[in-house]
């Protein structure tokens, strides 16, 4: 038995440090990753994704913390993908939610993972989707992508969630900050994270101004609720537990087929645009880009 056979093998029965090893190979873009993706990939397709994004600052860790101990109700296994700010000089992850969200980190059946985002746009880490498949394979019903808030469209997110939750906070500037990302308009469930501070009332209203600012809705189509939460005291989290419940039964009634199949669309396409990067850049490749460089001086 060679090793990549006993590599997929383990993965499949769900032990972590397999699970662990093949996420790495995602990440450094080792062209076995390619091979082990493809034969895991008939293991994929059921797990529920969540979504959680926000500006920096806005307690989306601790909000976790909170949330992951009642969505246990509903999955056994949990995989969290935190996408962190890159090192200039290692691209590694930096910040280390697992230290922020040790007391979950503990607990049996939970998988943390922090990742960095390599320069990816958007926020979410360029190898996030495909280890959430590797995720799946292992037997993870419910994945979490917790993504940094840089200020860019979150338009990776959209792809990779079933459920996508954007925290603010009542800071000035907050709602604002995230109308310009273009978070509000990903957003399925919007939350007021620090809700405890002064101000939680104003940015409600200000929030729920902006939703109907949207275009109106089909009594059918889903409409973002707006969550008040504290999440350092627990408060609130019950309601946002009950929100995603109700996109989850809302998704069920039809658009979850169609949400999964544009995953699968960008998936496929990230997979050909990368495959033609590697083609474009290789040495051949840059020797022909030199011969142009010269011919132009």
């Amino acid at each position: 038995m060679n090793g990549r056979t006993d590599l997929i093998e383990r993965l499949l029965k769900g032990e972590e440090w397999a699970l662990a090893r093949a996420i790495t190979l995602v990440e450094d873009r080792d062209p076995r990753a390619r091979v082990l993706i493809e034969r895991v990939f008939r293991y994929t397709g059921r797990a529920y994704r969540l979504g959680v994004t926000g500006p920096p600052g806005v307690g989306k860790s601790t909000l976790l913390e909170r949330l992951v101990p009642l969505l246990r109700s509903d999955f056994e296994r949990i995989g969290i993908l935190t996408c962190d700010p890159s090192s200039p000089f290692s691209q590694g992850a930096m910040l280390g939610d697992r230290i922020r969200m040790r007391r979950i980190a503990q607990e049996e059946g939970t998988f943390i993972r922090s990742m960095a985002t390599r320069g990816a746009l958007g926020g979410l880490a360029r190898a996030a989707f495909t280890a959430s498949l590797l995720l799946e394979a292992a037997g993870f019903e419910l994945i979490i992508f917790e993504t940094v808030g840089v200020g860019q469209a979150e338009v990776d997110i959209v792809e990779a969630a079933d459920t996508v939750i954007v925290v603010l906070t009542p800071q000035s500037g907050d709602a604002i900050q995230a109308m310009k990302a273009g978070l509000m308009e990903i957003a399925d469930i919007l939350v007021v994270n620090k809700a405890d501070l002064g101000g939680a009332d104003a940015a409600l209203e200000n929030l729920e101004s902006v939703l109907s600012l949207s275009p109106e809705a089909e009594e059918w189509e889903w409409k973002p609720p707006v969550i008040r939460t504290a999440a350092e005291e627990g408060a609130g989290i019950p309601e946002l537990k009950k929100a995603i419940d109700r996109h989850r039964l809302y998704l069920d009634l039809g658009p979850l087929l169609e949400r999964r199949r544009a995953r699968l669309r960008g998936f496929l396409r990230r997979i050909v645009e990368e495959e033609l990067e590697q083609r474009l850049w290789d040495k051949r490749g840059l020797e022909a880009l030199d011969g142009k460089v010269e011919e132009l001086l």
